[in-house]
């Protein structure tokens, strides 16, 4: 009964410890996530900025896994490219060892119940005083009490551990044999598998090693086996991505892997260097020693792969090469959790960035109408008919998927800012599918016209020009601020064009309407009328994506 009690008890300290990591990690995310998100962007320019940019944030979100699958799919997204990618992975594996260092430099040199409960304590207050507007950050600060307070009753549990048991296992696993160095790899990478946070592993290492029961030489093989096994979130993430995002994947793997296999090669002077780092017996110090390792492991493979970035491009684009279909006329968007690190943000990011080559087609099509009243004949139909055909497919395909994917968006942890820019998207979407819908009928009309015979007179069609000219500058400004937000002025010229688009629409079918009184052929007017009705119905659509850009919260 007392060993089933100390597992529980074991069990229990384990998951708070993993549910404040996770409570901290995810408060942090929603707190600054956006911010965070769209510092990636463009702090990666070069590969020491992507390296620094990679470090900073995973020290702030604590989970190098959230980083790197934020990082896979802003490269399945093209947000990224992969040179930057490889940089930002590199610097998301030195950033996870934050989380090691305030263990090992707090977690056991103060009595951590005495501020970790207050810290819930006010954390929860946070959260539930509904007018600060500050429950992320409450529940970052319910997550840390949390944390320690796992950390504590870790410590307290280990010590009612069978001494005999503990003294038969380190005799057994004591000293840096190929065996047990091997034994130790194998078991942090199937631990760090098992409970999904490298840095959580490494924080259950450091309180073992600190209560005795693990070597220094054992604990450092299973601070390379966690960082093997923190790679099967990414290898999950990549599923369904494009080929540079698979190759973003693999290098984490061949990254972590690599340096694995090269430290375990010079195991021996590895640990020398890093007791040559840290002064004193380490046996006496043993949590800073391995957090050094930890950062020593992640700065040195960084250091030693870092120049070779673009060879690493380039040997990945071997493993994973490019399939000839990759931009088939098919289009799926399949949404794919990153489990307990979950951020809403990266997801509707990668929307916007579909969003936009949607808007971007749409924008080719209504510029290909104008080619057509220039040359309306059947060498122009011939050529352009089935592109049109095909795009507007694709598009119809596009809000499907996108809409599917922002429906599971719903479902993830998601702010009021974040729950209305969802359903802007939703709407943004179904107007940019309207407008692909419009450009087609136009070309269906223009088609039946040329196979009918129908003939306008060219200074009929020379009046749709400027009608055109007008609506395509309304597509033109939705399209360059898309996933932007508008400003009232910004939104006021998006609506002056809308109102000089619907004066020109009168206009002409009043001239249209007039040259049916006086004779003029029916069916050949009334369709003219449809193709300005057209255009004027595509303007609508361009007009209601921008009001809707101007209520996007950011």
């Amino acid at each position: 009964m007392k060993i089933v009690l100390m597992v529980l008890q074991f069990a229990g300290s384990l998951s708070f410890l993993l549910y404040g990591m996770k409570m901290m990690s995810d408060g942090i995310q929603k707190s600054a996530g956006k911010s965070l998100h769209r510092v990636m962007g463009f702090m990666t320019n070069n590969r020491v900025m992507a390296v620094l940019t990679g470090t900073l944030i995973t020290c702030i979100i604590q989970s190098s896994s959230a980083t790197t699958v934020m990082i896979v799919s802003f490269v399945n997204s093209g947000i990224l490219t992969l040179p930057q990618a490889i940089g930002t992975i590199f610097g998301a594996n030195i950033g996870t060892t934050f989380t090691a260092w305030i263990v090992s430099l707090l977690g056991f040199k103060l009595k951590i119940a005495a501020f970790a409960i207050p810290v819930f304590g006010i954390g929860f207050i946070i959260t539930v005083i509904k007018r600060l507007r500050k429950e992320n950050l409450g529940q970052a600060l319910m997550g840390f009490g949390l944390l320690f307070l796992g950390l504590e009753w870790l410590g307290d549990t280990i010590p009612q551990l069978d001494q005999q048991m503990i003294q038969t296992f380190l005799a057994r696993f004591s000293g840096n044999s190929g065996t047990n160095l091997i034994i130790g790899i194998l078991a942090g990478t199937i631990i760090t598998v098992i409970l999904d946070s490298s840095s959580a592993v490494t924080a259950l290492i450091i309180t073992m090693a600190h209560n005795g029961l693990l070597t220094w030489e054992f604990s450092a093989a299973l601070v390379l086996g966690s960082n093997i096994g923190t790679t099967t979130d990414v290898l999950f993430a990549q599923i369904g991505a494009n080929a540079n995002a698979k190759r973003a994947a693999i290098v984490h793997v061949l990254f972590n892997v690599t340096g694995s296999i090269i430290v375990a090669l010079f195991f021996n002077p590895f640990i020398a260097l890093v007791d040559f780092l840290v002064p004193g017996n380490p046996n006496e110090n043993l949590p800073l020693h391995i957090s050094m390792f930890h950062t020593m492991f992640n700065i040195s493979c960084t250091l030693l792969f870092l120049p070779f970035v673009n060879y690493i491009a380039q040997f990945s684009a071997k493993l994973i090469k490019s399939k000839d279909d990759e931009t088939a006329q098919k289009y799926y968007m399949e949404f794919k959790s990153s489990g307990m690190k979950e951020n809403a943000e990266a997801h509707i990011i990668r929307v916007e960035k579909e969003i936009a080559d949607m808007a971007q087609i749409v924008n080719r099509m209504f510029a290909r109408i104008k080619q057509g009243l220039l040359n309306r004949t059947g060498a122009f139909i011939e050529e352009y008919f089935e592109k049109f055909t095909d795009e507007e497919a694709y598009i119809d395909q596009m809000r499907e998927e996108i809409t599917k994917y922002l429906l599971c968006c719903y479902d993830l942890p998601l702010g009021i800012s974040e729950k209305n820019n969802i359903h802007l998207l939703l709407g943004i979407v179904s107007d940019i599918e309207r407008m692909s819908d419009d450009c087609y009928t136009f070309i269906m009309m223009l088609k039946k016209s040329i196979e009918k015979g129908m003939i306008f007179e060219n200074e009929d069609i020379n009046e749709l020009f400027p009608y055109h000219e007008l609506t395509e500058r309304s597509l033109s400004f939705f399209v360059e601020n898309i996933n932007k937000h508008l400003s009232p002025s910004q939104l006021q010229e998006a609506k002056d064009i809308e109102n000089q688009i619907d004066e020109y629409k009168r206009n002409l079918k009043k001239v249209a309407e007039h040259r049916l009184k006086k004779g003029a052929n029916v069916k050949t007017e009334l369709l003219y009328i449809d193709l300005v009705r057209n255009i004027e119905k595509i303007g609508d659509c361009a007009f209601s994506i921008s009001k809707k850009l101007a209520q996007k919260i950011v």
